[in-house]
């Protein structure tokens, strides 16, 4: 470990990560396996890979969660497992991923695992020759996620950092829009997301049919979501999007940020249920929400960017985008669609491994350390009760 930078400078260079030699033609199939089933995103980004011509998932591994669930229901991590070797034909699970990992010939693994456990995942597969695609938010902290890249940098395996607006073509129109300076200057960004919790009243999620079954509190609280320590929470969750949208859309480093967060109604439960931060950029700011206790949005939700010339509301996946000039005057832009045989994270990735043409810029490791760090900020400053800059101890890790 080198020695402590000084105050001001910037994050640590860190070299372009590469997938290793092993990985196949295009003419080949790719094997993968799935670790971690407690984000129930696994059931759609693994439903994704198990649909491309390219891949074969072979083998699945749950984490060990700390307390473990009391309830086997729609979208919880036993059901998340029964669904992948039931329904995506996955033939074999491990009680072990490090046992996985040795007996399999894996050439990259899907992780789905509590937020907190993402650091001993990766470096697992990083010690195997593995590459990862992660799902978000990237890690717990700015700390770990920083880990997480040191490991497949030193393995030279590949990182890919999965968010669900990546694929959304109103979002990629609103940052073709800002880069051409339909705006102007951006002033600010705002995002609110929510819902009623990831296994609330009525809850669904994509990949699956099924709505989340009426759970009692004490059940819903034995679940990672509503624990703090194995990275729960409404914050972690949602104003993640936020730190990730805000740092790609302003196009520059977040410096300062003031968070709050609270349990507001999930009191069996030690994780927040709802947070939100402010953030301040050199030239713009950002306002990023997240709750678990709502039925309605009510109002757009965003993002909505503000810039000197006019605001910006995307409101809709797949568009139109509005622009609004005031005084009546708005403009409305339809979305193009996204590139041919890479419009979701299983296309993409594999697109990647066969071409080694580059990644979208929100699934790069290195753009994603910026978003944690932005994220990190946030939630150090709930924490403390205090503005937190977004460069902290961790980046004077040399």
């Amino acid at each position: 470990m080198a020695g402590q930078r000084t105050s001001g400078a910037s994050a640590p260079p860190l070299p372009s990560v590469r997938q290793d030699d092993r990985k196949p033609t295009m003419s080949n199939t790719y094997r993968v396996g799935l670790i971690g089933f407690a984000h129930m995103h696994s059931n759609n980004v693994a439903g994704l890979f198990a649909k491309h011509p390219a891949v074969k998932l072979v083998a699945c591994a749950d984490t060990v969660p700390d307390v473990p669930e009391l309830r086997e229901a729609a979208y919880t991590r036993g059901w998340n497992l029964t669904h992948a070797l039931e329904s995506l034909g996955v033939s074999k699970a491990y009680d072990d991923y490090y046992d996985m990992l040795e007996e399999e010939q894996l050439d990259l693994v899907i992780c789905c695992s509590e937020n907190a456990q993402h650091p001993d995942v990766v470096e697992a597969c990083a010690d195997a020759g593995v590459g990862v695609c992660v799902e978000k938010p990237m890690a717990a902290s700015y700390a770990d996620a920083l880990q997480m890249v040191r490991a497949t940098q030193a393995a030279e395996t590949a990182l890919v950092i999965n968010w669900p607006m990546t694929w959304s073509a109103a979002a990629r129109k609103a940052k073709a829009l800002l880069d051409d300076g339909i705006l102007g200057r951006i002033l600010e960004v705002k995002l609110r997301l929510g819902h009623t919790g990831p296994l609330g009243p009525g809850a669904a999620h994509a990949g699956v049919d099924e709505t989340a079954a009426p759970m009692t509190g004490t059940e819903r609280g034995a679940t990672w979501w509503h624990q703090e320590a194995a990275g729960g929470g409404a914050m972690l969750d949602y104003c993640c999007y936020g730190s990730m949208i805000s740092r790609w859309y302003i196009g520059e480093q977040a410096t300062a940020a003031v968070g709050m967060r609270a349990n507001l109604d999930s009191q069996w439960g030690d994780a927040d249920d709802n947070g939100a931060m402010l953030v301040r950029f050199p030239g713009a700011m950002a306002l990023l929400e997240g709750s678990w206790t709502m039925f309605d949005y009510g109002v757009p939700g965003g993002p909505l960017i503000y810039g000197t010339q006019g605001t910006m509301v995307v409101s809709e996946k797949d568009g139109p985008v509005r622009v609004e000039r005031g005084g009546g005057v708005s403009e409305s832009f339809d979305c193009d669609p996204l590139p041919e045989g890479r419009t979701q994270i299983a296309e993409e990735v594999i697109h990647h491994l066969d071409t080694g043409d580059p990644l979208h810029p929100t699934l790069e490791s290195r753009f994603n350390l910026e978003a944690m760090a932005i994220l990190d900020a946030g939630v150090r400053s709930a924490d403390s009760g205090k503005l937190e800059l977004v460069e902290n101890a961790a980046w004077q890790i040399g």
